[in-house]
Formats: C-alpha cells, structure tokens, sequence
C-alpha cells in the first residue's frame, strides 16, 4: 500500500499567520478566545470568539471580489505549497480537496443587510463566493492546480474528511500530491443561531469541566500537502509525518446529538487504527473533538474508553478549541496541524480553562492548562459534526 507523509503545513488562525505563530500561541497555553469585532454582538448571551486578529488581514490581500474566507484559505494554502517547496510540474497534477461549511456567508450577509437599508454595495460581484465550493476554485485558479478537485461540506468533520479523501487519492495512484484541509470565517447567522439555542458559553470554552457552559466559536484555515512517500524521497523533501490511516462513519442517531455512547464515533477510531495495523496501545495523546457541551463530550469519552480501555494517564486526551475555539469545517484540519506539529516537537498541547474535570474523563490526562511534553510515535485526531459524520485521522512521526 502507498504510504501517504505530510510535506507541508499552512495555519491562518486567530494567533495570527503562520504555522510557527499557531504553533507559539498553543505552546505558551494562550487562549485566543476574545471579545468578537467582527461582527455586532450586542445584545447577545455571548460575545466572544477566537477571531483572527485584524491586523492579519490586510496582509492577507484585500478585494471584494473574495470573501474573508478565501483570503484566509489562500495565505494558508501558499504557505502550505511553500513548505512543501514544489516545482511549477508538481502543482500541475496536484489535487485539491477543501473541507468548508459557510463560505463566504459573511459579505453575503453585509450585502443583504445594505440592500435592505436602500445602499446598493458593490459586494454584490463578491456574491459568487458564497458557496463553500468558491474556495476550491478559488484556489486551484491562484495556485495553478490541475490535479482532482473536490469540495467537502461534512458539517465540523469537513476538515478531517477532506483530508481523509484526498490521502485516498493518493493512495490509488491517480496523483502523488494533494493539497487538503479547511476553512471557515465567523457568519452572523452561525453566531446568532448558536447564541439564540444557547449553546455559546458567556466565557472561554471549558471542555470536560463540570462548570462548562456551552462552545465557543472561531475562525481559521489550514492545509497540509499530502504527498506519496516515495515521490516525496525522490524529490528530496522532507516529511514532517505520515497519515497512516483514517476512519468515516455515519451513526444518524440524531440531527445534532452524537450516540450517547459514541457508537459512530467509535467505528470510526476503530477503522482509523485498523488502516495500518495500528492497535490502541500505539497511540499516545488523543486530540479530542470536544466542543465543551456535555452530551457531545461526555459521548467522546465514552468512544474513547471503549476503544482504549483503561489506559489512565498513560493515554493524554485534550481539546484544543479550550484555546482556538471551534472553528467549524476548518476544525479537523487546524486539529490534523496541531497533531503532526505535536509528534515533531513531542508535546501535548493542553486543555484550557479546566479546573473540575468531569469523573467520566478524570482517568486520562487531560493536559490541564499547560502544554508538557511526551514522546510521542502515533496521535489520533477526531472531528465529529451534526448529522452523526464522524471522522478519525492517525499519524505517526517520521525520523
């Protein structure tokens, strides 16, 4: 079977631009979960989200003709393909897979909203990126991609899956190069109707803590270049890991509840391992979905333990949107970055705001509050979203 390494990472985040800034930002245990400009947020339980600072975007590139999102994708994308260092000929056949939810929902809400006050806008021209599949286009026409082209919309596993997919590509020979991850900027309607169900904590997000109080929301792109072992050796790049093998399911248990004991989440894991022979006991450190609600965490835990058995400590289980927030379709694949970052600097990122954790997850360590290291062979990474899509990705470290 073809082996399938990462040969490069891209992170537009709420840290700010840059792999190496997201990557100081989860290493000095900062929480970038803040008051939300973006956006009006008077009035509202909650008024906070993991934003990508301002500052950041003018150096993204500025046009109305693409949304905030596709500025992000794209300085994540470049970054990506730059780390990589591939040849005019590689970009040629290379794939593309995108993991999207809103698009560009955000200028298609502020055009409406001046069309109603009487103030034509000329966002009217940016109406064409509303679609998630504008990032996909967006990008293959920049970045000169000939390759297969596909865009995922698997609510908060869109992420994980594209990368999923697009490692399969790989696998079946049609390419050796896919670039594959996620984006997702902040909407109005998204943190509207998550405020109006609730489900918004007033405070930083607190996974796994008794107290938890509901999410909390970010933004974000990330992308990896996925990439045949071999063609990657005769290039004479450098792997920074390899995806050895993921895991899709589907429970449809509930529209937006998860199984109660985490039955798809579980086949997924499962099928994760299973893809390379990989047993429970190889993995070291868990990148948790966990959202800081208490049936989706609780389900978690509940998958966790039937896959691991009682590991205790031995087994490290954290959820970084305690730091990032959730950053929706972009989730899976900022969390497929923090675990290849996590094997080659051999950390475990932590879990903020955690101060009573739940009896459920006491028995694993949850990384409270600060990163600390480990050595660290294989890591699993989880994104489940509503609808019961689940998906599970393992990488291992490469020498």
């Amino acid at each position: 079977m073809t082996r399938v390494v990462v040969s490069g990472l891209g992170v537009v985040s709420p840290y700010g631009a840059g792999a190496k800034t997201f990557w100081a930002g989860l290493a000095t245990g900062e929480c970038a979960i803040r008051p939300l400009t973006v956006i009006d947020t008077e009035g509202f339980r909650s008024r906070i989200a993991a934003e990508v600072p301002a500052d950041v975007l003018p150096a993204l590139g500025a046009s109305y003709r693409r949304s905030r999102a596709d500025r992000m994708a794209l300085a994540a994308a470049r970054e990506a393909l730059a780390e990589a260092d591939l040849a005019p000929r590689d970009r040629a056949e290379m794939g593309l897979f995108v993991g999207a939810v809103g698009g560009g929902m955000l200028e298609g809400e502020a055009w409406y909203c001046e069309e109603k006050r009487g103030r034509p806008s000329p966002r009217l021209r940016a109406l064409r990126s509303i679609l998630p599949v504008s990032h996909a286009e967006t990008l293959a026409w920049r970045l000169r991609l000939g390759g297969p082209r596909e865009t995922v919309v698997m609510a908060c596993a869109s992420g994980a899956a594209s990368i999923a997919l697009g490692a399969d590509v790989v696998r079946s020979g049609a390419t050796p190069l896919v670039l594959a991850g996620g984006v997702d900027a902040i909407t109005r309607i998204c943190f509207m109707g998550f405020n109006a169900l609730k489900l918004l904590d007033p405070e930083p997000c607190r996974p796994f803590d008794r107290g938890r109080r509901g999410m909390s929301i970010g933004e974000a792109a990330a992308f990896l270049v996925l990439e045949d072992a071999e063609h990657c050796r005769a290039r004479g790049a450098r792997a920074l890991g390899e995806l050895l093998g993921a895991g899709m399911t589907t429970d449809a248990h509930h529209v937006t509840a998860p199984h109660p004991e985490g039955e798809g989440m579980i086949r997924a894991m499962v099928d994760a391992l299973a893809a390379y022979g990989r047993a429970p006991a190889d993995i070291g450190y868990v990148n948790a979905h966990a959202t800081s609600t208490e049936v989706g965490d609780n389900a978690e835990i509940n998958g966790i333990r039937a896959v691991f058995g009682d590991r205790g400590p031995s087994l490290a289980v954290s959820s970084t949107k305690s730091a990032t927030g959730h950053m929706l379709g972009a989730a899976g694949a900022i969390e497929a970055v923090i675990s290849v970052l996590a094997l080659r600097r051999q950390m475990l990122p932590p879990t903020l705001n955690l101060d009573d954790p739940e009896e459920v997850a006491k028995q694993f360590d949850l990384v409270p509050k600060v990163p600390k290291p480990k050595a660290l062979k294989h890591v699993l990474s989880n994104s489940f979203g509503f609808g019961g899509v689940n998906a599970s990705l393992v990488f291992s470290a490469v020498s």
